[in-house]
């Protein structure tokens, strides 16, 4: 079945929900829509921890840029931090994007979210997290933590000598020509919604950027991967598992890992939904985004039947649970 048949057989989204759906394979892309609200490829929604494929990719490639390999230890990057440093000093920037750190869980959105909209709030974000130190040693156990990615936003800030948003956009959203993915509120954004309750606009803090503050369209995403796809060094990197056989799941470098080499990951925020799988050896890209609280169980499940043909996998239930 193609990609609209199959949007439209996923009952549990409602006639209500606004869905746009996508898929890419060598480069070949389809859309698809659903819902009353007028939406289309390029309809912009907030991708919530999504954002973290954008920030990781290009804290590698910052680093590929400058000679500096993903094993160096992070507090050599950070060294504004280095008085406050009470994490272990062998953890590194790998291990840091995989999330394997074994930083103490100790800095919520609330913490993160008081220390203000400053352009050096997301340094002192960090400084909270190094400042917390090890709850275990890095690389023993996965454990999903925004506050690895403030420490990784403040890497690309201090590597290229600006703010993280300025940085992320030279090194990865003008270098993929990606026009309307960012942090400000785009023209073509979709309202979220609660049930039947229209969501008023959410303000994310800058602390937590780097973790989740992203708004991008279907259009943008299928591109994000294709770029991705096309940079077999970075793509290699960012396949690679940093996790253990023991570990709750396999893990990459900001992206989950599936049974047949998927990569996958959701986002959510109050209002909205969103879901991306990339299948590299098959130069396969899916993504689905929505703007209703309860619609991820039926993202998932579209995304699964989608790449089931080729896989033979179900990981609906994988994609609807990972920890963002």
């Amino acid at each position: 079945m193609n990609l609209q048949g199959l949007l439209d057989e996923q009952a549990s989204l409602g006639d209500g929900t606004a869905v746009v759906a996508g898929s890419s394979t060598a480069g070949v892309r389809t859309t698809a829509v659903h819902g009353p609200v007028a939406v289309t490829a390029d309809s912009c929604f907030r991708i919530a921890s999504l954002t973290k494929v954008f920030t990781s990719a290009a804290l590698v490639r910052a680093l590929r840029d400058k000679g500096v390999p993903l094993s160096t230890p992070a507090v050599e990057l950070l060294p504004g931090l280095t008085p406050d440093w009470r994490a272990d000093a062998s953890l590194t920037v790998e291990q840091v994007l995989g999330q394997v750190s074994g930083l103490r869980e100790s800095v919520d959105a609330a913490t993160a979210a008081a220390l203000g909209d400053g352009d050096g709030a997301l340094l002192e974000a960090a400084r909270l997290v190094v400042r917390a130190g090890n709850e275990r040693e890095p690389g023993k156990r996965w454990s999903y933590y925004n506050g690895n990615y403030f420490l990784a936003g403040s890497i690309l800030a201090t590597l290229s000598g600006t703010t993280y948003e300025r940085a992320l956009k030279a090194n990865l959203l003008d270098h993929w020509g990606l026009v309307t993915t960012g942090f400000e509120t785009p023209p073509a954004s979709v309202t979220g919604r609660n049930g039947e309750t229209e969501l008023p606009p959410l303000d994310y803090p800058r602390t937590r950027r780097p973790s989740g503050g992203l708004w991008s369209s279907v259009r943008e995403l299928l591109a994000t991967g294709e770029r991705l796809l096309a940079d077999r060094a970075l793509l290699n990197e960012t396949r690679h598992p940093r996790t253990r056989f023991d570990d709750p799941m396999a893990y990459g470098l900001g992206w989950a890992l599936g049974p047949s080499g998927q990569m996958y990951l959701n986002g959510r925020l109050p209002g909205y939904r969103a879901a991306l799988v990339l299948i590299p050896d098959r130069d396969y890209v899916s993504v689905a985004l929505t703007n209703t609280d309860s619609a991820l169980p039926g993202l998932a499940r579209l995304l699964s039947d989608l790449q089931q043909p080729v896989t033979g996998d179900d990981i609906a239930e994988a994609v609807n649970d990972f920890a963002a």
